[in-house]
């Protein structure tokens, strides 16, 4: 079983920071996904892939994984900047 850990991304329709300080354990697809044929939406047998575990820090997330023998790759999130601009600056 192969895993991705990342931290859990802003909604775009979200302007604040809420439920950004979680980092999340995905399992990977361990089949590809096929159509159905009868209503012809695509999906797959792999359970796993449906599987999606919440932890509060990086660290207890990869503790999770050495212990139960998951190999998982971390996906580290870009720094997140944040641009002061006064309201006056729209009138220059």
């Amino acid at each position: 079983m192969t895993a991705i850990i990342y931290q859990q991304p802003k909604s775009a329709m979200q302007s604040g920071k809420a439920k950004t300080d979680v980092w999340v354990l995905e399992f990977e697809g361990s089949e590809a996904r096929k159509p159905d044929p009868l209503m012809g939406w695509t999906g797959s047998g792999d359970t796993q892939a449906q599987v999606k575990l919440n932890f509060p820090t990086k660290e207890a997330a990869k503790a999770y994984a050495e212990k139960y023998g998951i190999t998982a790759r971390v996906h580290a999130s870009p720094p997140k900047k944040l641009k002061l601009q006064a309201y006056a600056d729209n009138f220059r």
